[in-house]
């Protein structure tokens, strides 16, 4: 590809991209208001994050976004105050995408973290769209075991449901819950969103649209904030290869873990075994669902072999 090809291609990309470097600089005087005891705390397994990596890409990012919610109260106020209506709270909603093994949970749990100490959103939720997963009794009957994790193996009317009841700013909304020990959404259990300021929304596939002639909503539409993590292929299947292995340490030897049986497995057996789970199911949901919605992201954070953010896109306003 000759230079003019790549700047007409840079020129019309719907996004303005920043090296780390770049974003970091965006930070300004925003100060760092978490520990490195707080960040032990939020990371989840073979996830690490550093204190140099808030400081360089969730602060600017959470100061985007706090931008970006006290503009979103403001127009809301105006609209209110236009249509002369009761003064209300509408619920500012973020995405977060990606593959499995890419660091969403992280990412989420650290955004909570601090968009939570600014100012004008002290109430900022979290919800994974892994409650919303059919039963696994479901999925057995329906065969769907093997797709875990994609669309088809949601209850999708539900999880709409819920998130048009939050932007219509109702009380105490509720969402399943589920158990990553056991691998399935436990019965009786729910979560209680009440008015938050700031929910946010983690899953594989939230930014995925409707099949064409579909009328009705689709998930994203209800998002003021997408974010999608980006990685090499190879990195991922290796860092879903790392989880399973000390997660064979640790969480599976428990009896109730629906992954027991592989607790006892070789290291080469067990090493063998992630490796055909992630082809077999997560590869090819990657490929065939999730990889195709990184476009659509508000913001795309694109991670090195070592879990660190590289480039960072923003789409244009």
């Amino acid at each position: 590809m000759d230079e003019r090809t790549t700047i007409e291609t840079s020129d019309v990309s719907p996004y303005r991209r920043f090296s780390r470097s770049e974003w970091a600089a965006l930070r300004a005087d925003t100060p760092l208001t978490l520990t490195i005891e707080d960040l032990t705390k939020l990371q989840s397994i073979n996830d690490p994050i550093s204190v140099e990596e808030v400081v360089a890409i969730y602060l600017p990012l959470s100061r985007l976004l706090a931008l970006y919610v006290a503009a979103t109260q403001g127009l809301f106020k105006a609209t209110q105050r236009f249509l002369g209506a009761e003064d209300g709270k509408v619920p500012y909603i973020i995405g977060i995408a990606g593959s499995v093994a890419v660091g969403k949970s992280t990412t989420a749990r650290v955004l909570q973290a601090l968009l939570s100490r600014w100012p004008h959103t002290p109430k900022v939720e979290l919800i994974t769209t892994d409650g919303f997963l059919l039963p696994n009794a479901v999925l057995q009957r329906e065969g769907l075991m093997e797709k875990k994790g994609f669309p088809e193996s949601y209850d999708g009317a539900a999880l709409v449901r819920f998130l048009a009841e939050i932007k219509a700013g109702k009380r105490h909304v509720t969402a399943p819950v589920y158990s990553h020990l056991e691998y399935d959404v436990v019965p009786g259990e729910e979560i209680v969103v009440d008015r938050p300021d700031i929910l946010i929304v983690e899953g594989l596939n939230v930014l995925l649209p409707n099949k064409l002639g579909r009328a009705v909503p689709f998930v994203s539409d209800f998002f003021d904030f997408s974010v999608y993590l980006h990685a090499d292929e190879a990195d991922l299947e290796q860092w879903y290869v790392n989880r399973f292995m000390r997660l064979r340490e640790t969480a599976f030897r428990d009896p109730r873990s629906f992954f027991r049986k592989y607790a006892d497995l070789s290291d080469d057996d067990a090493e063998m075994t992630a490796r055909s789970i992630w082809t077999r199911i997560n590869l090819r949901n990657l490929h065939e669902n999730v990889l195709p919605t990184m476009a659509r992201a508000s913001l795309v954070l694109t991670k090195g072999p070592a879990h660190r953010i590289e480039e960072v896109a923003l789409r244009k306003l």
